[in-house]
């Protein structure tokens, strides 16, 4: 309605429901201040961008534009409300399993409504599932098995539990980057390989194993370092790049470094 008016705050706004956004969508429902007065209301950072605000504040806001933002605003504010009484139910319901959810925080990416929805779905009792394997099946996450006369092809994954498997895509997408992390260096490796959907699956499978273990087993996330695979694989690291350097024409000597205490 705002850019029907003219009016191009979300231009220069970065957040149209913030603080000072809505101050000036108040008085400009109100229609009892001046654009250089509403562009006056901005707080913080946005107080650099008066002189755009003034101007994105020039338009030709009608009755009937008043009329239908003023009824969105307070659609809002009732699923704000509606939001903020579901957010106390499940707090009062997640209480008995805060330690799980509070562990499960741990893991790169993964915060408290995405733990919420985990425990939601899979419970805190891991004997129902005889392995990760299992529950990873049940999820729908893990690769399907397509062989052949003895050959391997792709399989799709099974259809699973969707809620479940859209909220560890969810996680996957934010600890892809988590700087200095396991699961990033484990996405890139996928990704340059297989591409990012199914890297991000795969990470999605990877999390949910590692939610099965640090519910089982009451233990914390463990983070093995954006260097894991380097490490893992040290000797065919050094000979490679040492190969691409000899390569160009140089002549190397190497030493291990005594690692640090």
């Amino acid at each position: 309605m705002l850019e029907d008016a003219n009016i191009k705050l979300s231009s220069v706004v970065s957040d149209i429901n913030g603080i000072s956004a809505q101050d000036m969508i108040y008085h400009l429902i109100k229609e009892d201040m001046s654009p250089k007065e509403m562009a006056e209301l901005a707080r913080g950072r946005l107080r650099k961008k008066i002189t755009e605000l003034e101007k994105a504040l020039e338009g030709y806001l009608r009755e009937h534009h008043r009329l239908i933002i003023k009824v969105s605003i307070q659609m809002i504010a009732s699923y704000d409300n509606a939001i903020d009484k579901l957010d106390r139910e499940i707090d009062q319901r997640m209480e008995p399993y805060r330690e799980e959810s509070e562990r499960l925080q741990g893991i790169p990416g993964l915060k408290k409504k995405t733990a919420e929805s985990i425990v939601a779905e899979i419970g805190v009792d891991m004997s129902r599932f005889p392995s990760d394997a299992h529950l990873s099946s049940w999820a729908g996450v893990s690769p399907g098995n397509n062989e052949s006369a003895g050959k391997r092809r792709s399989g799709k994954s099974t259809p699973g539990n969707r809620w479940l498997k859209g909220s560890l895509t969810e996680v996957a997408w934010a600890a892809s980057k988590a700087k200095g992390t396991y699961l990033k260096a484990r996405y890139h490796r996928l990704a340059s390989r297989r591409g990012k959907k199914r890297a991000c699956l795969a990470i999605g499978h990877t999390i949910l194993i590692i939610s099965y273990h640090i519910i089982k087993e009451q233990c914390t996330y463990r983070e093995l370092g954006a260097d894991y695979f380097d490490r893992l694989n040290e000797q065919k690291v050094v000979m490679r790049l040492t190969s691409r350097i000899q390569a160009l024409g140089y002549e190397l000597y190497l030493r291990k470094l005594p690692m640090a205490a």
